[in-house]
């Protein structure tokens, strides 16, 4: 059930990506649409079974990824209570985002590309909210960002809305560099990038009351610092790419030039989903 939740909208993204022209519009709001609403209805009962059951953390595996010496990332989908909260959200939000574009789009000619766009950015938001280690989440997270690209300028015939897409691009590639940088320094300090680990051993980076500075563990800008410094640096790098996807000062500049999409983008996009992802 979870890997269709997920993998669904990719699915209806890859049909009307590649045969969009030869299926025709209207097959193609259809086939995206149903395939998310599918999603939608499955994550409700996701929802009822893991936010209203035990609330046990569970992984389900997808399939080998990256193992280069101590690196190891799988690709898995993590399970618990707060995942079937965002499955909820980004499946219903998405799914009625669907239903309302058939009409809105109605007299756009490239009604196809744009039902492809938004399963995509549903794609790359589910990899997101469901990842299990930090890579895999930076791969949902460049996956909306670049979604976010397309839709935003998917009048590209429009000058400001190209400007306003590579605006949205560049201000988010800023924040994505610290938040890149936030998860190298927890592979320095925890030897791993897969979440349970990191919140099986990150309270040892919580110093006792009246120790003296510990060892230096990491070293950034030519500053050693300790583990209780070192996880402040980590922690705030990671929060300089929420600081992009959520538009926060200073990176706040992107958003409203960002409304030169369709309007069913900003419901999206802006409303519910990606701004909201740092949570």
């Amino acid at each position: 059930m979870y890997q269709a939740i997920v993998f669904l909208p990719l699915l209806g993204f890859l049909i009307v990506g590649l045969f969009g022209t030869s299926l025709g519009a209207k097959a193609s709001e259809y086939i995206t649409s149903g395939f998310l609403v599918i999603a939608a209805v499955l994550s409700w009962v996701a929802f009822f079974t893991v936010g209203f059951g035990h609330g046990e953390v569970f992984t389900v595996p997808v399939l080998r990824w990256i193992q280069s010496g101590g690196l190891e990332a799988s690709w898995a989908l993590r399970i618990d209570t707060l995942t079937v909260v965002m499955l909820v959200v980004v499946n219903t939000v998405s799914a009625l985002v669907h239903i309302y574009s058939i009409g809105y789009m109605h007299h756009d000619p490239n009604r196809p590309r744009f039902f492809a766009y938004l399963s995509l950015f549903t794609f790359a938001m589910l990899m997101l909210v469901t990842a299990d280690n930090l890579v895999q989440m930076f791969f949902g997270w460049e996956g909306v960002g670049l979604a976010s690209y397309l839709l935003i300028g998917f009048w590209y015939k429009k000058p400001s809305a190209n400007a306003a897409a590579i605006k949205a691009f560049v201000v988010n590639r800023v924040g994505d560099f610290g938040f890149a940088l936030g998860i190298f320094g927890v592979f320095v300090l925890f030897g791993s990038v897969n979440l349970g680990t990191i919140f099986a051993n990150a309270a040892t980076f919580i110093p006792a009351e009246g120790a003296p500075q510990g060892a230096a563990v990491l070293t950034f800008l030519g500053h050693a610092l300790d583990k209780q410094a070192a996880m402040t640096i980590v922690c705030l790098l990671l929060f300089m790419g929420a600081m992009g996807k959520s538009a926060q000062v200073p990176l706040h500049t992107w958003l409203p030039d960002a409304m030169e999409g369709p309007t069913p983008v900003s419901a999206l996009i802006h409303a519910a989903t990606m701004v909201t992802a740092w949570i």
